[in-house]
């Protein structure tokens, strides 16, 4: 019997790959819309904006699926309407279980009502500390450069900036495809010498050579998706092990995190289905994988329900996801102190609990 998405959500859970602009309540962008006078949304029925967002991301294309973020940004465009969404963010993922989550945002696509870079993250970061308080939850922030623009050094050095005030990394998304990482190498280089924390978008909708890219070129610390890299892996014949190719043994060896979306990858075309996702062969072979949510709005999802989705199609059980979960806490990009105190004395007691009301 596959664990229940209720035992799930009451175990403690850790979110590495979340986005601000994915992830509204569908009435919040309505109401949003009327408050600010944002004319395009295609409905102002939250429930059918809800099925029409997921609709539009079940196209099997990054490009396409990237397309509805333009309805929640566009809400996004004012300091109060920031801080609203990041303080319900917070709240969201408290009630899901979560204890630990860094949220990623791109500053750049919020300046049309007239906001600084600096007054967009202050917006967030004020918004997650309100929602997250009192709610057994962290939440930081992530600060995202767009990888078609040419402000990324700017985010970068936005990022640094408020690396002691709620932002703990820097990372870059949008079309993967004709947007190398390496385009943006004078960011991921002034990142390091600040001896701050890189996630990198890559090996979503391009393969292999973006992966590489992202780590040995732009010195990702971990990698947003990297799905592709079953590219690099042989299925092994007649019960012999899979053979791992160079980039592949290099990422597992190096114990670099993997921030899998399962629900996201299949939408997108990264991944067939749920079923065949390459994360069971990745958690076969003791890759740093983590789950994760990639957009809760678009792909219609929770992190309990993402792991719900991956007990049924591979058996996993409270053991799995106690790995999984304590992967993700150990690739955080909180201090190592803070890290460890939420596995001691959070995590593991969390699933102990569980295990101990008869979860298994």
């Amino acid at each position: 019997m596959s664990l229940t998405l209720e035992e799930i959500r009451n175990v403690p859970k850790v979110l590495l790959h979340d986005h601000l602009d994915g992830g509204l309540r569908p009435a919040t962008i309505v109401e949003l819309a009327a408050q600010y006078g944002y004319k395009g949304l295609p409905t102002t029925d939250p429930d059918e904006l809800a099925a029409r967002l997921t609709e539009a991301a079940w196209r099997g294309n990054l490009e396409l699926y990237l397309e509805g973020f333009k309805h929640t940004v566009g809400v996004m465009q004012t300091a109060a309407a920031i801080s609203r969404v990041a303080a319900e963010c917070a709240e969201d993922l408290a009630a899901d279980g979560i204890v630990y989550a860094e949220i990623r945002f791109a500053p750049e696509q919020h300046l049309d009502g007239g906001l600084s870079l600096d007054e967009v993250v202050e917006a967030a970061l004020d918004g997650f500390s309100r929602g997250s308080a009192g709610r057994g939850i962290t939440v930081y922030a992530l600060l995202t450069a767009m990888r078609q623009a040419a402000r990324s050094l700017e985010i970068a050095e936005l990022a640094v900036r408020y690396r002691d005030r709620g932002v703990v990394g820097f990372d870059i998304a949008g079309p993967e495809i004709g947007n190398r990482p390496s385009r943006h190498l004078d960011a991921f280089q002034y990142v390091a010498r600040e001896n701050f924390h890189i996630t990198i978008h890559a090996g979503e909708a391009y393969g292999l050579p973006s992966i590489w890219e992202a780590v040995q070129w732009c010195g990702a610390d971990r990698l947003g998706h990297g799905v592709r890299i079953i590219d690099d892996i042989t299925p092994g014949m007649n019960g012999s092990a899979p053979q791992l190719g160079l980039l592949a043994a290099y990422i597992r060896d190096r114990r670099i995190p993997l921030e899998m979306c399962p629900t996201s990858n299949v939408q997108t075309g990264a991944a067939p289905s749920i079923k065949e996702h390459p994360i069971g062969v990745l958690r076969d072979l003791t890759f740093r994988v983590t789950v994760n949510t990639d957009n809760r709005l678009m792909s219609n999802v929770t992190l309990s329900s993402e792991f719900a989705a991956l007990a049924d199609a591979f058996g996993y059980r409270l053991a799995d996801v106690r790995w999984l979960t304590i992967n993700a806490m150990k690739s955080a990009f909180a201090p190592f102190d803070e890290r460890l105190t939420l596995i001691n004395d959070v995590i593991k007691p969390g699933f102990a609990a569980a295990a101990a009301a008869g979860v298994s």
